[in-house]
């Protein structure tokens, strides 16, 4: 054989060889990975290992997938082998507990059927074929749980909602939680209105609204949840009070300064509530709520602040908390798995006393000096200069959300009260029949109590913890509600799912330069603000001599003295020069930023290749040493 023949021939069997071998590790080793991101985003966790284990009956899952149309969108191309690969790991994992199929619903076919049966949505692709993205499940009793579009803006939860659903289908009776709230984002009707929090909620729960006016709590209820109360009568908080001595379960957020209340304005106070408490339940429960809200320089949220001139900045405000995993417990099941941070707005201070009965349980608490800002303040739009300009350091960490546990006695010693009469016939004949038909007064707990209590309601607005326009979560304000609940209910496996994968990466080195710029710019600007309310008299004191015109848009009459011109002149420079230099630090700090960007894209365009060729010359200078 001639070595041309050799060649040839011997490339031929390492191709074949190659490919052999691939296809052989492939099939035996493809449910082998090695996951190195930092949260371990492509592991499954240990809530969905018990999920699976758990598994009592085989559930079928179909995934519905176009192929021919998600291959036109590389988006959606990749998103679909992440979904396969995940759900084989599932299927690996469950073993004959769960049976996998795919179907690919061609235009008219009964696949296409199936799908629409099913409940998925048809995306429609400008005119072509439309797309079918999404995952159907049932379990042996025909229930179904839909996932109706796989959107891959929605990876992070993608875990979740696959365990939540087979969750689901395990256990298709889920728990069932009493609302009572005058929050307008929790008391949606439709699945698609309201806070984000409320339709996870009605996801994961049978949900029950509670009428403000309510004569009888609901009697098939797991939980009982408070979101910013109504102020209630004694014949109501007896209720309360006898649920959570029969029951023991029950998550309230109240709030000193509730800016999301229903109402018609944000500075109209006289038509909504924007404060809620404890009420009877301070003394028995050993917790109460600060009539004045929080604010914090330590954990204070940035927010984007509008800068003047049609120009916006971000800025650290101390009346909005975003509170960190470190300052949150890491011992109680609520708050452990939590990996980013919670943000709040105008929070209360929980005070605890030992003199009740029961333990309570600090979950959530400030940095070590908090100020108090007057309620009615913090109801409104304070600015963050107007906040710094109130704030008060105190001497110890405020608390934010605590947990009470234990045997409790009642808040109504006397037994029950009689039922609120409004004067409405009907509506009192149904409270006395209530009244009748009222169980037994508890005066101890007939199981100890579970209590979970935050110290603001504002958490659940979306604009605190999710970005509007892609409706990915950069906070865990809804993983600790749905933790609470969870944990209250009795099932706690979905709880180190929600947190784990961060919606929203930050840049740490930019945020720090934005920190640095932004120090700098509030010590100009409150130079700036206290030199103009300064000449703001001056000039009043002027325009009182006989001064005519605007400061800025007539002339100044001719009363004034040379001195006062002369004075006008050096005020409208001075002005005009502060402005310029807090432009200047703008610039400086977007210089930073796009001189930081210009370095990461050289690096990483430029980066690879450079190692590479350094490689190839060492390589090539050792072997010409050795020869």
């Amino acid at each position: 054989m001639t070595p041309r023949r050799y060649l040839i021939l011997a490339s031929v069997l390492a191709i074949a060889a190659f490919s052999a071998a691939n296809l052989l590790v492939q099939r035996s080793f493809s449910d082998i990975r090695a996951d190195f991101t930092e949260s371990q985003l492509y592991t499954l966790s240990d809530g969905t290992d018990a999920t699976l284990e758990a598994l009592s009956d085989p559930i079928d899952l179909t995934f519905v997938y176009t192929r021919s149309v998600g291959q036109e969108f590389p988006a959606v191309r990749a998103y679909a082998v992440r979904v396969r690969e995940l759900l084989a790991a599932y299927q690996t994992r469950a073993g004959n507990k769960i049976r996998l199929r795919e179907i690919d619903p061609a235009p008219f076919s009964q696949a296409e059927d199936e799908a629409l049966a099913g409940g998925l949505v048809a995306v429609d692709t400008n005119g072509g074929d439309p797309l079918y993205f999404g995952l159907i499940g049932r379990n042996s009793v025909d229930d179904e749980r839909v996932i109706p579009f796989l959107a891959p803006e929605q990876e992070a939860s993608l875990e979740y909602d696959l365990t939540r659903m087979l969750a689901r289908l395990d256990r298709p009776e889920p728990a069932r939680i009493g609302l009572l709230t005058t929050l307008p984002g929790m008391s949606a009707v439709t699945d698609e209105a309201g806070y984000s929090i409320l339709r996870e909620m009605r996801k994961s729960f049978t949900l029950e609204q509670i009428d403000p006016d309510f004569v009888s709590l609901p009697t098939e209820m797991d939980v009982l949840m408070l979101a910013h109360p109504p102020q209630l009568s004694d014949w109501q908080l007896w209720q309360i009070d006898q649920f959570i001595l029969r029951k023991g379960r029950a998550l309230v957020l109240l709030d000193p300064a509730a800016k999301t209340s229903q109402g018609s304005g944000p500075f109209n106070m006289t038509d909504r509530q924007i404060s809620s408490d404890l009420n009877r339940f301070e003394a028995v429960w050993g917790v109460a709520i600060s009539e004045d809200a929080i604010a914090d320089a330590e954990t204070a949220l940035s927010i984007e602040a509008d800068a003047g001139e049609g120009r916006t900045t971000i800025l650290r405000h101390p009346l909005f908390l975003s509170v960190p995993p470190g300052l949150m417990s890491q011992n109680n099941l609520i708050t452990n798995d939590l990996g980013r941070s919670v943000n709040l707005g105008a929070a209360g201070r929980l005070t605890l006393t030992d003199e009740a009965p029961g333990t309570r349980e600090i979950l959530m608490q400030t940095g070590p000096a908090p100020s108090r800002i007057p309620a009615d303040e913090a109801a409104l739009d304070l600015s963050a200069q107007d906040t710094l300009g109130m704030y008060e350091a105190g001497s110890e960490p405020a608390v934010l959300a605590a947990y009470v546990t234990g045997p409790l006695v009642t808040a109504f010693p006397d037994g029950k009260p009689a039922p609120s009469l409004s004067g409405d016939p009907i509506r009192d004949e149904i409270a006395r029949a209530a009244a009748e038909e009222a169980s037994t007064h508890l005066s101890t707990s007939a199981i100890d109590a579970q209590i979970v209590i935050l110290s603001d309601a504002d958490m659940l607005d979306d604009g605190l913890h999710v970005d509007l326009q892609t409706g990915v979560p950069f906070a865990d304000n809804n993983a600790l509600i749905l933790n609470a609940l969870d944990s209250l209910s009795g099932g706690s496996d979905l709880m180190s799912l929600r947190a784990r994968a961060p919606g929203l990466r930050p840049m740490v080195r930019v945020d720090r330069m934005r920190e640095l710029a932004q120090q700098e710019f509030f010590d100009e600007q409150a130079r700036l603000e206290a030199w103009l309310i300064e000449v703001q008299g001056r000039l009043e004191e002027l325009q009182s001599i006989g001064a005519a015109g605007e400061f800025f848009d007539g002339d100044v009459g001719a009363e004034l003295t040379d001195e006062e011109r002369t004075e006008l002149a050096r005020l409208r420079e001075e002005i005009v020069r502060t402005r310029a230099s807090l432009r200047q630090i703008e610039r400086d700090f977007r210089k930073n930023i796009d001189r930081l960007e210009l370095n990461l894209r050289l690096f990483t365009i430029l980066g690879g290749p450079l190692i590479v060729g350094l490689i190839g010359l060492f390589v090539w200078f050792r072997r010409r040493q050795r020869a």
